[in-house]
């Protein structure tokens, strides 16, 4: 094996594809990444852990084809340290040597034979915007949550109709829920999955730079998984098994009392009044006609209070929300105005975004945050 690579490619190329490598690995070889260089000028460069897979595709100048293991976090180091000079790597023995310009490594190898055939991509099932997709799992998997001794949370739920996806997450204490549109291969699509919150991130993060993306998805028969392709990236992960538990109910029918504030005056207010509430410890917030107060921190402790502009309908209300969850939710909307709907002071609040105070409710993102008790 030996061929040449550009620096920056490589570089970009080992850190997307060795970013998802396992921190302890149930068998060594699943540290390494797998480099195929072909002699049609492709260096292929993968790695998978059983669950998730990665693969990124760039060119090189190949004299010599072959395939080779080696410590993918170290390549990924050494490659981003290079001068920024073409990169030579040859396979001598049991040992790469990478070469740039007067810099010189030689790393370990690993037997090949002991690395795992990487899952194949499903079926494409449909294409979708970058840009759209990147913001849908922003928004959504803010609410996903990160306990792994509840591994069905810490999915987001996939479910394709026709030239609709909506993605819901949940955490127990708030709910997201977004829809998009998309391009399916077949208009009348109709699959469900359940997607580890994990990996649609990693995916909007490193493949906005294509126009669109490539979405795979088998959830019939043998393995249960989801792709991903852009760019000459492919990603695969294996669907989180179960059932997820029945969200959409909690979203209420109707919120006869709501109020709307400018976003960022309300996101400024809730950081600068949060400071003097302790760990575990809510916000107050109380509606009135015309404003909103946030209160936080009563008796012998730190108090703050601010008062905002804020239109209401309906009855006065006051209710209390962890600071860091409401702030999530209220930073996921991407509006310039929040509408806060209500049934009741002890009820979640469904937020939701409008572009003018007097504007149309933007129902396409929808943040459902419980409340928490607090003395009076």
């Amino acid at each position: 094996m030996k061929f040449r690579v550009d620096r920056d490619v490589l570089a970009e190329a080992v850190a997307w594809t060795a970013r998802s490598l396992p921190t302890r690995p149930a068998v060594p070889v699943l540290s390494g990444v797998l480099l195929d260089a072909a002699a049609e000028g492709v260096l292929t460069i993968s790695s998978f852990d059983y669950e998730v897979s990665a693969r990124s595709e760039v060119p090189a100048h190949v004299s010599v084809a072959g395939v080779v293991v080696v410590q993918g976090k170290i390549l990924a180091d050494i490659a981003k340290a290079l001068p920024s000079k073409p990169v030579d790597l040859e396979l001598d023995g049991t040992k790469l040597i990478l070469t740039c310009g007067a810099s010189r490594f030689s790393l370990h190898t690993m037997p090949v034979d002991d690395y795992p055939t990487l899952p194949q991509l499903p079926e494409i099932a449909g294409t979708i915007d970058s840009g759209a997709f990147n913001e849908a799992i922003l928004q959504v998997t803010t609410a996903a949550s990160r306990d792994e001794t509840l591994p069905l949370l810490t999915g987001v739920r996939v479910e394709i109709e026709g030239e609709t996806i909506t993605l819901l997450a949940t955490d127990r204490y708030r709910l997201a829920m977004k829809e998009i549109t998309w391009s399916p291969r077949r208009p009348d699509i109709s699959q469900v999955a359940l997607v580890r919150a994990r990996t649609l991130s990693d995916v909007a993060k490193s493949m906005t730079q294509a126009g669109t993306i490539d979405i795979a998805l088998q959830t019939d028969g043998g393995k249960q998984i989801i792709g991903f392709e852009a760019a000459g990236r492919r990603t695969t992960s294996q669907l989180i098994e179960g059932d997820y538990p029945p969200v959409r109910r909690l979203f209420p029918e109707s919120t006869p009392t709501y109020a709307v504030a400018r976003t960022a005056d309300i996101i400024e207010a809730a950081r600068r009044v949060a400071l003097v509430a302790e760990r575990n410890t809510p916000i107050r917030l109380t509606f009135t006609e015309g404003q909103v107060v946030l209160e936080a921190g009563q008796g012998d402790d730190a108090q703050a209070s601010e008062a905002l502009e804020a239109t209401l309908v309906g009855e006065d209300i006051t209710t209390a929300f962890n600071p860091h969850l409401f702030l999530d939710g209220l930073g996921a909307l991407g509006t310039e105005f929040v509408r806060l709907g209500f049934t009741h002071p002890t009820k979640p609040v469904l937020m939701s975004g409008k572009r003018s105070a007097e504007g149309e409710e933007q129902e396409e993102f929808l943040y459902l945050l419980m409340p928490i008790r607090f003395a009076s």
